[in-house]
């Protein structure tokens, strides 16, 4: 994992000076050429898509990102390509390029921060669902942001973030939790983050507050399996 993420990192350093490299030796189009090549080559990719042919249309959206660097909907579809096929390190670095075109890009970086955590790169996660929820006001956003805070050890940011989620949780909201190997249980936001409350207490050392915290959460859910089990871990 270590060594996929330190590739990552390089391919990202050296992918920069490419692209620009590459721009800078693009032949000239006059505007009839050039239409009539995207043109083309964005019926090719639809086509390539209809058929499941990922590698043509991976190619065609090549192309097109080579001959229009200033229109970021061809590196925004490769990203998606990547990420529904969790090529994840490509998707990450394709993700990162169109955040350095546009910070604010909520695609960009909600496919960045899912494939920096599904390659183990917690850290470098972190930012981009602390952004997403700043963008949106996306609670699973900050929820995500509380867990990789708490698993990074940075206990103080995530209580912060857990408080902030139980006062602003909706009822309605939903967190999938894994109930044995084959099952998952749907359980209220605001219990997951009273969960993720008494975990944080819990690696404190803080066992009163602990148990406290995830009393809470199985009030509000009493099939909570996790908080049950976290729970004993108190007594």
């Amino acid at each position: 994992m270590k060594r996929t993420i330190l590739l990552l990192l390089l391919a990202f350093c050296v992918g920069n000076l490419a692209a620009q490299t590459a721009n800078d030796s693009i032949p000239r189009l006059d505007s009839k050429t050039k239409a009539a090549l995207n043109a083309a080559d964005q019926a090719a990719y639809q086509v390539a898509m209809r058929y499941s042919d990922l590698s043509m249309a991976k190619s065609k959206l090549y192309d097109l990102m080579i001959r229009n660097p200033e229109n970021p909907r061809f590196m925004e579809a490769l990203a998606n390509i990547y990420f529904d096929n969790t090529q994840y390190p490509s998707a990450a670095l394709v993700a990162i390029d169109l955040l350095q075109i546009n910070d604010k890009n909520v695609g960009a970086l909600e496919i960045a921060a899912y494939s920096l955590e599904q390659l183990g790169a917690l850290d470098r996660a972190l930012p981009h669902f602390e952004s997403l929820y700043l963008l949106t006001g996306d609670n699973f956003s900050l929820y995500k942001s509380a867990f990789i805070q708490y698993n990074l050890k940075r206990y103080e940011e995530a209580m912060n973030s857990v408080n902030m989620l139980v006062k602003n949780a909706k009822t309605d909201e939903k967190i999938g939790f894994p109930k044995s190997q084959t099952e998952t249980q749907e359980i209220s936001m605001k219990a997951a983050a009273l969960n993720l409350k008494g975990l944080i207490y819990l690696d404190q050392n803080s066992i009163a507050e602990a148990k406290t915290a995830f009393n809470e959460a199985i009030s509000l859910d009493a099939g909570f399996e996790q908080a049950k089990e976290n729970l004993k871990k108190t007594n």
